[in-house]
C-alpha cells in the first residue's frame, strides 16, 4: 500500500478555528477537504471490486483494471480516491470484512494516522530534538576526507595537523544555526573508493572527541561501518548517519545497545557502483519498500521509532529524473510516519540542471529545499548552513500564516 498524494487540510481547520467555528465541527469539515490517492498493487480482483463498491458507497471513488470484472486477469493495481473523512469511514467499515479485507482496513488506519503526524521527537543518548511542523532543521556538513565531491574536503587542505581549522569550521556552522554537526571521514560521492577501518577512524574520531566538549549541538558521524560508531559514539556523538540504511546488524546491535539516534538512507549500490544505470519498477514505491524492511529490521533489534530519521537518498543510485520525481512526491514518504531527512546540497543533478559547478549550486540547492519543505521535510543536510536556514525561514514563516 502506497501513498500516491496528500493534500492535508491543516490550513483550512486553521481558518474555521480563526472564523469561530467549533472546534469539532472544524475538524470534522476540514476532513472533508483533504485529497488522498492510495495504490495498492497486484490486489486479488474480489478483494479491489469490493473495494471500489465500498468507495462508491461513501461518494469516493476508485479506479481496477477493466478486465479485474471479467475475470481474465486474477489481480489489479487498484487506486483509491478521497478525502480524509471518506478513508476514515472506509476504515472502519473494512474492519470486520472478510477475505483479507480488514487487514487493508488496518493499513489504511495506519497511512491515515502517519499522514497527519507533524510533531516528532527525536531521541539520540540522553537527548531529544523536538521536531515541530512550526520550523525546519538544519544539519551541517562537516567533511574530514580528501576527495569529498563538494569540494569542501577539510582533511585534504589541512590533515590532521590542522584539526583546529576543521573544529572553527565546525564552530561556525554551530552558530550558523545547525541543530546537528555531522561528521565524516569516508567519501560517498559516486566512483569514490572504500577508506580503511584505521584511516576513517585517525579523521574523524580527534574531530568528534575535542568538538563535543567544546558544543552543545549534538553531532552525527556519517558512517557504515560499526567500529567507527562505537568509537564516535563513546568519545560524544550521539547519531549515526548510515548511508547503508542499518543494512548491518552489528551497526543496529551498536544503535540499540548506545540508544543512539539514526539516520536511515536509501542507496542502491557502493558509491563506486551506484551510478552506473540505475533503475527501478517505481523510484517512490521502491524506496517505500525499503524503508519498511528497514525499519522492521531497527525494530526487532530494539530500537525505537523515536530514534530513527528516514533520508531518501538524493543522488545515491538515482538519475536526475529519479531525484526530481523524489523531491515531487516527499509526501508519499510521511506514509511511513517518520521525520524526513533531505540531502540535495550542491549535488551533481542540481550541476546538471543548471550547468553549474559546484561553487554555483547555492541557489539550486535552496530551491530544492525550499521544495521539499513544502512536501514534508523536516531536516536539511547541507553546507550552506547559513543560507539555506535563512530561506527556510521566510518559508516556515509563510507557512504558519
Amino acid at each position: 500500500m502506497y501513498l500516491v498524494n496528500y493534500n492535508g487540510c491543516k490550513q483550512l481547520h486553521k481558518l474555521m478555528l480563526d472564523a469561530g467555528v467549533d472546534p469539532y465541527g472544524a475538524k470534522i469539515m476540514s476532513a472533508k477537504a483533504s485529497n488522498i490517492i492510495i495504490h495498492l498493487r497486484k490486489l486479488d480482483c474480489v478483494k479491489a471490486n469490493i473495494l471500489k463498491q465500498e468507495m462508491l458507497s461513501l461518494s469516493a471513488d476508485a479506479a481496477v483494471s477493466k478486465l479485474s470484472i471479467t475475470g481474465k486477469v486474477k489481480a489489479t493495481d487498484c487506486f483509491l480516491i478521497g478525502s480524509l473523512s471518506q478513508f476514515n469511514k472506509l476504515s472502519l467499515k473494512l474492519r470486520f470484512q472478510p477475505i483479507g479485507l480488514s487487514g487493508i482496513g488496518l493499513e489504511i488506519e495506519k497511512l491515515l494516522k502517519n499522514i497527519e503526524l507533524n510533531d516528532f521527537s527525536f531521541h539520540f543518548g540522553r537527548k531529544k530534538i523536538e521536531i515541530s511542523p512550526d520550523r525546519s532543521y538544519i544539519v551541517g556538513i562537516v567533511n574530514v576526507t580528501p576527495d569529498s565531491f563538494s569540494g569542501d574536503g577539510l582533511y585534504k587542505n589541512f590533515g590532521i595537523k590542522g584539526q583546529e581549522i576543521i573544529l572553527e569550521y565546525a564552530f561556525k556552522l554551530a552558530k550558523d544555526g545547525a541543530d546537528i554537526i555531522d561528521i565524516g571521514g569516508e567519501s560517498s560521492r559516486p566512483n569514490a573508493s572504500p577508506v580503511s577501518l584505521k584511516e576513517e577512524l585517525a579523521r574523524v574520531i580527534p574531530v568528534i572527541r575535542s568538538l563535543s566538549k567544546k558544543i552543545k549541538t549534538p553531532i552525527s558521524v556519517d558512517t557504515y561501518k560499526p567500529e567507527v560508531a562505537i568509537a564516535a559514539l563513546d568519545n560524544g556523538a550521539s547519531i549515526i548517519n548510515d548511508i547503508t540504511g542499518l543494512r548491518d546488524a552489528k551497526m543496529r546491535k551498536v544503535v540499540n545497545r548506545y540508544k543512539a539516534g539514526a539516520i536511515i538512507m536509501h542507496s542502491k549500490g557502493s558509491p563506486l557502483t551506484m551510478q552506473k544505470n540505475p533503475s527501478y519498477d517505481n523510484v517512490i514505491e521502491d524506496i517505500i519498500d525499503y524503508f519498511n524492511k528497514s525499519m522492521a529490521r531497527c525494530l526487532d533489534a530494539g530500537i525505537a521509532r523515536n530514534r530513527i530519521i528516514i533520508d531518501p537518498g538524493i543522488g545515491f543510485g538515482k538519475t536526475i529524473e529519479h531525484n526530481l520525481r523524489i523531491l515531487k512526491n516527499l509526501k508519499a514518504f510521511k506514509s511511513l510516519g517518520q521525520p524526513i531527512l533531505i540531502g540535495t546540497s550542491r549535488k551533481s543533478f542540481i550541476g546538471k540542471i543548471l550547468n553549474a559547478q559546484i561553487n554555483e549550486r547555492l541557489s539550486g540547492t535552496i530551491a530544492t529545499c525550499i521544495l521539499a519543505r513544502q512536501e514534508g521535510a523536516n531536516l536539511f543536510r547541507v553546507h550552506d548552513v547559513k543560507e539555506v536556514k535563512r530561506a527556510l525561514t521566510i518559508q516556515d514563516k509563510i507557512n504558519a500564516n
